[in-house]
């Protein structure tokens, strides 16, 4: 394969990549969020969608103002994309993770703020995981 053709295959794989990164589901009406990511955004987008619309998304909070409000009260936006990196075998779970958590932090949507779940810190399983093997 000549450098020539490297380049071409190298963004035409870039080109069709699917848009993945860390993405927000916005109440209009009370600015509370769900944020979630994804290796495919707009596949996750719509099967959340679909749910909602359905009436079984898992967050009971969320559901609930989905229905009183309606679809039209929230907004999907992309809060941070990720670029697709030169190797096709990369996998992106890892950094996926760590950008959601880091925006989990910073946005808070718990409670009054928003719809995602609080998840414990390693330092709190760790205690957790000491706490029952001491019972």
């Amino acid at each position: 394969m000549s450098i020539v053709d490297k380049k071409a295959a190298k963004q035409e794989y870039k080109a069709s990549h699917r848009p993945m990164g860390v993405f927000q589901i916005r109440n209009t009406q009370n600015e509370k969020i769900f944020v979630d990511s994804s290796i495919n955004v707009p596949g996750k987008i719509n099967r959340l969608r679909f749910q909602l619309n359905a009436g079984v998304h898992k967050d009971k909070g969320l559901q609930t103002e989905w229905n009183e409000f309606g679809e039209s009260a929230f907004e999907f936006e992309i809060l941070e994309p990720v670029e697709p990196r030169d190797d096709p075998n990369y996998d992106y779970a890892g950094d996926l993770k760590i950008l959601e958590t880091l925006w989990l932090e910073k946005l808070e949507p718990y409670g009054e703020n928003g719809y995602n779940d609080r998840k414990m810190t390693q330092e709190e399983r760790l205690r957790m995981i000491a706490a029952n093997r001491k019972i």
